[in-house]
């Protein structure tokens, strides 16, 4: 998963200045509010339990034991958004400033964040148009709990209606590798029982701040299926999720054109699944007739139909995959189904991402587990580790824990239960809910209460408590200290960088970085050789195995070797 980049808001500045942005499109698509006749605006009031309960009368928000929070809301839309709100209204500010605080950090330049607002502006100029009514509704309710410290960006109902594209704008803006995400599916002869079992790590990475503050959300809407999703503050959509008839969604980012105007969020198409699906076939169909502006394979189980399908949609393609006489689906960040295979995109995708191998480590990781179990799913998300076991350092985009991820979870469609990982990344306990017995109360007012199921937990993985673990985590914080001082243009010191390698030996990264440095400091000799032990690393990508090989060639021709 690569990070937002100082070369795409660039890009997008560049792009605003030479569109223009003078569109009664964007004057329409600001001031645009969604028909709220029909519901009452009243506030609901937030009643404080303790310091880590809260209600309303619909609704209430528990942290639970492991850390995360536990949110259940009912009522109508504009209900749902009032109530989300104002239990969380903490956790959103908090998220709301995550998020737009990385353009302080990337942009400095108030001009440039000028012509960034402008742009964002003209980007989502059509989101509006292409959002259900309900939802934007839920999200107008929502928006009277956003932060006061952004009025300067847009006003709170079109500022949360377009953060609801976060997820496709960077996924769009780092030319479709934001997110990188995995996804398997066991059942048949590969589970212990036969039965459907679905695993994912979302690689949703915007700071540690942001991740700091999972929750795990249970909505029942007035109209169509209770659900749950694993979420954050400000966030009605669904990057994973499962509702109360056994169908559950994930999303995984493809490859496609960068697009020059939003349409759906990928994020509110699996919200509408979520609670209007029950089948596959249902589900195919609320996906076909929405417009999206990125290119996501939708990952969908179904207790009912007892299967798993994937649903590749983009802004100008759609497909369905399936695989037949097989008990295994697995899925990472290309496409597989016949409508994408003379995608030109999709197969240099294939090729020059860390894709393929991922999805070749979830099949290898499968094969080695003749009978899938919940716990069995759990291990291969949290597995860190190469093809064939190898050591390629910790926090490879090559391992299928990243050790950055958002959440991993594990579904079990047919009997209703899902697990949520808690922090350290997917390290934690996974935490286990039934929604069999979640969604009973039916009483007018909800009182709050433990909504897990202990007896169900998976225990933590010991790695965290390892020396290792302890390595890694100083080697982030090491890391991110020498990129900024890069950034600043002041001296580093040599020694960080032989620390920065002996905290993490196998990830080829580090060296990289030394050599960059060196060599932009004129030290030709010393950059080659940091160059050449990174070569020996299993680098992440083509695209940065050849920028090593074209730094080596530059050398060479300054020294002459």
């Amino acid at each position: 998963m690569r990070r937002y980049s100082r070369h795409c808001i660039r890009l997008i500045c560049v792009l605003f200045i030479g569109i223009g942005i003078t569109s009664c499109g964007i004057s329409k698509s600001l001031n645009n509010v969604p028909d709220i006749s029909a519901y009452s605006l009243e506030k609901p009031e937030r009643i404080k339990v303790s310091d880590s309960s809260y209600a309303v009368t619909n609704g209430f928000l528990n942290k639970n034991k492991q850390g995360s929070w536990e949110l259940y809301v009912k009522g109508n839309p504009m209900q749902l958004g009032l109530a989300t709100g104002a239990l969380t209204q903490e956790l959103f500010h908090k998220q709301e400033n995550a998020l737009l605080s990385k353009v302080d950090e990337l942009v400095p330049s108030k001009t440039k964040q000028y012509l960034l607002r402008k742009f964002l502006a003209w980007f989502n100029r059509k989101m509006y148009l292409n959002i259900n009514e309900d939802f934007k509704a839920e999200i107008y309710g929502l928006s009277y709990y956003a932060s006061p410290k952004y009025q300067h960006i847009a006003e709170p109902y079109p500022r949360i209606l377009y953060l609801h594209g976060a997820h496709d704008i960077g996924h769009a803006l780092q030319d479709l590798a934001l997110v990188g995400c995995s996804s398997f599916a066991a059942w048949g002869d590969k589970t212990e029982d036969g039965k459907l079992i679905i695993g994912r790590n979302l690689d949703f990475y915007a700071g540690d701040t942001f991740a700091e503050d999972k929750i795990i959300a249970f909505i029942e809407p007035e109209k169509g299926h209770p659900f749950m999703s694993v979420t954050w503050g400000g966030m009605l959509g669904v990057v994973s999720g499962m509702n109360n008839q056994g169908l559950t969604v994930t999303i995984n980012a493809g490859k496609s054109k960068f697009p020059l105007v939003a349409k759906t969020p990928i994020s509110l198409v699996t919200r509408e699944i979520l609670q209007y699906a029950s089948t596959i076939e249902e589900a195919i169909a609320i996906a076909k007739s929405k417009e999206v502006f990125v290119s996501e394979s939708i990952f969908v189980g179904s207790a009912k139909d007892k299967e798993v399908v994937l649903i590749e949609v983009s802004p100008k393609n759609f497909g369905v995959y399936k695989v037949e006489n097989q008990n295994t689906l697995v899925c990472s960040n290309h496409f597989q189904s016949v409508a994408y295979v003379d995608d030109e995109k999709n197969q240099k995708h294939i090729l020059e991402s860390h894709s393929q191998y991922r999805y070749e480590r979830m099949q290898e990781l499968l094969q080695e587990n003749p009978k899938v179990t919940p716990e069995v799913a759990v291990g291969i998300l949290r597995n860190k580790e190469g093809l064939d076991d190898k050591e390629i350092g910790y926090g490879n985009e090559k391992a299928l824990n990243q050790l950055l991820a958002h959440h991993g979870i594990v579904f079990k469609p047919e009997e209703l239960l899902v697990w949520v990982s808690s922090n350290p990344y997917q390290l934690g306990e996974f935490v286990a809910y039934d929604l069999n017995t979640i969604f009973k109360e039916k009483a007018e007012k909800i009182n709050p209460r433990q909504l897990a199921d202990d007896t169900l937990t998976i225990a933590k993985d010991s790695f965290q408590f390892t020396k290792t673990f302890a390595n890694y985590e100083s080697y982030r914080v090491l890391k991110s200290t020498i990129e900024k001082t890069i950034r600043q243009e002041k001296k580093v010191d040599l020694q960080l960088f032989k620390e920065l390698q002996k905290k993490n030996p196998n990830h080829w990264e580090g060296y990289y970085i030394s050599g960059k440095y060196l060599y932009e400091q004129g030290y030709y000799r010393a950059a080659l050789a940091e160059f050449n032990v990174a070569k020996t690393k299993e680098i992440t990508t083509l695209v940065d195995q050849e920028n090593i090989d074209l730094y080596i060639r530059k050398i060479k021709r300054k020294i002459d070797v």
